[in-house]
């Protein structure tokens, strides 16, 4: 095993000690977390007008997920340029983050969910913060992107494909 390899191996083993996170945790977090987002009024449009085959787009978040709470490198994939063109705004990450949130907490261990968690409100974060980019919107800190209604998709506006 070359260094940077067995490297990432044991920042992996020693994340996974610390946390308790496995890779079946992390499969069942992910298709717990997307099972909520699916039915979800605010979000499931989202990803229903993005997403025809789901499987695919789970078995990327396993790998995204894996990447980012064990440090395993099997993710190698552009986030942002998928997310860059949503027509979402500050309440679609925060429906997200609620669902994230609640979904960590009753499927995880205390120490693996905060760990979750912790990764999730960053990545919220750098999405929200890309997308305002975007969109020719500099977003002060702690400043929440807010765009108009008719820019989004809303359950009010989303359209059945």
């Amino acid at each position: 095993m070359d260094d940077i390899a067995s490297r990432r191996a044991a920042a992996s083993a020693e994340l996974s000690a610390r946390t308790g996170i496995d890779e079946p945790m992390i499969q069942a977090l992910v298709h717990g977390f997307y099972d909520r987002v699916r039915k979800d009024p605010l979000l499931g449009p989202v990803f229903d007008s993005r997403i025809s085959d789901w499987g695919p787009h789970l078995e990327r978040m396993c790998a995204f997920w894996s990447s980012v709470a064990l440090a395993t490198g099997r993710y190698q994939g552009r986030p942002m340029a998928r997310h860059i063109t949503l027509p979402v705004d500050g309440r679609h990450f925060d429906r997200w983050l609620a669902l994230f949130e609640q979904t960590a907490a009753e499927l995880c261990p205390p120490a693996a969910a905060m760990h979750f968690i912790v990764a999730a409100r960053r990545i919220a974060e750098s999405l929200e913060l890309g997308i305002a980019g975007h969109n020719q919107t500099f977003l002060r800190p702690g400043e929440r992107l807010s765009r108009p209604d008719e820019e989004l998709m809303l359950p009010e506006r989303a359209v059945a494909r």
